[in-house]
């Protein structure tokens, strides 16, 4: 048990130990082998920016910006932020590289922590892990409906069963400020039964609103008037062909009028993946949309985009709650490599070297002496081989083999033990 006086994590944040790290390397492996294969490329921004680049790009009035960022001043007198999401870093890093004069669309994927000053609970974390996918370049419906499949793929993949997404259209510069006027007129008379922080909202970005999960605001919400009613005909068709595409990707969906998302560069498509028959079934797996006004926002450049992010630790949580195994059993070591004295030591780590260059795995205790320590250690691995190198062996080159089923023993040329280890082993 952990003594009082040791240091701790700070709260919200948790060590990655080996055995829970393994997920966190799986979950990666497999976006990877699914982000190669639809040509997405891996970029990896700092985990600092510029704070302004979050505050403009996510929208001064969104509770991110406004009570969950970490920023801080250098000595310099910089103001940074630690990054809470992805798309904002990549988007300036699309533009200050250049990739506009790349051939288009531009697919980027990342892995890796983000922060968040969020009240800790159950799955939220002030340090998390995201997977996020982002497509630059190309204002295609077809584009949004291949980032949603390419998360269904990773589900898919990792054993993730019953899920569906919730799909909403939010329009444009051109159809959203009406409706904004439709909705602020609908609040303005309901605004008594709206919670302390939506009447804030109200007077900041009345669509924020229609993002609050508080029940009293939910009651106001359910009755207003819906966005995908008062799309210009540029808009409509858009959101039909996405719904078309996901139709013939036979991914499952529900319409969600009220479907907003938390952040102002939105534009279009949005949408929540969740996982049906689950514990976590309130909390979205994933979520993402197209974000046509940002890169213009950034750097006064018409760039289309869409891209989606899914929380690694929930994705972990499911695994927990479902049972689900994603692990292939792992390669026990049919060999183990007893040595005695510092110059068989030498030897032992020039032979594990190429051991490693063979593709065998070798068990080992280099910084054990005793050889029935050693031997003990193999049987507890349950080691078929045991590799015995004294310092007499050493001077003449030689090895001692041992079978641990069938108890013989017999010398090896040092030269030669790799290879006769590897027969033996495809041998059985």
């Amino acid at each position: 048990m952990a003594s009082k006086n040791m240091f701790q994590t700070p709260s919200g944040v948790k060590d990655l130990l080996p055995f829970e790290y393994d997920y966190y390397r799986k979950i990666y492996e497999v976006s990877r082998l699914v982000a190669d294969f639809y040509g997405f490329g891996e970029i990896q921004t700092p985990i600092f920016e510029p704070a302004d680049l979050f505050i403009r790009g996510l929208g001064q009035a969104t509770e991110l910006v406004e009570k969950q960022m970490y920023v801080f001043r250098t000595k310099g007198g910089d103001l940074l932020a630690l990054r809470p999401e992805a798309t904002a870093g990549i988007a300036r890093a699309y533009l200050q590289h250049g990739f506009q004069t790349l051939p288009q669309p531009v697919k980027l994927w990342t892995f890796g922590p983000f922060y968040r000053y969020e009240r800790p609970q159950a799955g939220r974390y002030r340090q998390f892990w995201q997977v996020d996918f982002e497509i630059l370049g190309d204002g295609s419906a077809v584009m949004d409906a291949q980032i949603i499949q390419l998360l269904f793929e990773i589900f898919e993949e990792l054993k993730i069963k019953d899920i569906s997404v919730e799909i909403n259209s939010i329009g444009d510069s051109q159809c959203r400020p009406y409706y904004k006027k439709i909705l602020t007129s609908y609040l303005r008379q309901n605004f008594s039964a709206l919670c302390q922080d939506c009447r804030r909202r109200f007077k900041e970005n009345p669509l924020r609103v229609l993002d609050c999960k508080e029940e009293k605001c939910q009651r106001v919400v359910n009755l207003a008037p819906q966005l995908v009613d008062h799309l210009c005909e540029f808009c409509k068709t858009h959101f039909k062909e996405v719904l078309e595409f996901l139709e013939g990707l036979q991914i499952p969906y529900k319409l969600n009028p009220y479907l907003v998302r938390g952040l102002d560069y939105y534009t279009k498509t949005v949408f929540e993946i969740f996982a049906k028959n689950s514990k976590l079934s309130k909390n979205a797996l994933a979520g993402g949309g197209r974000y046509d006004s940002l890169l213009k926002i950034l750097g006064k450049k018409d760039v289309p985009a869409v891209g989606a992010a899914f929380g690694v630790e929930r994705v972990i949580e499911l695994f927990e709650e479902n049972k689900i195994s994603i692990f292939k059993t792992k390669k026990k070591p049919e060999v183990f490599l007893a040595q005695l004295g510092k110059a068989a030591k030498i030897k032992s780590l020039i032979l594990l070297k190429d051991f490693r260059k063979a593709g065998i795995l070798v068990a080992e205790n280099l910084g054990k002496d005793s050889l029935r320590t050693q031997l003990k250690n193999a049987d507890r691995l349950g080691c078929r081989y045991v590799l015995i190198l004294g310092q007499q062996e050493v001077l003449e080159q030689k090895i001692l083999l041992r079978d641990l089923r069938s108890g013989k023993q017999e010398e090896l040329k040092l030269e030669k033990v790799v290879t006769e280890i590897k027969k033996r082993l495809k041998n059985g």
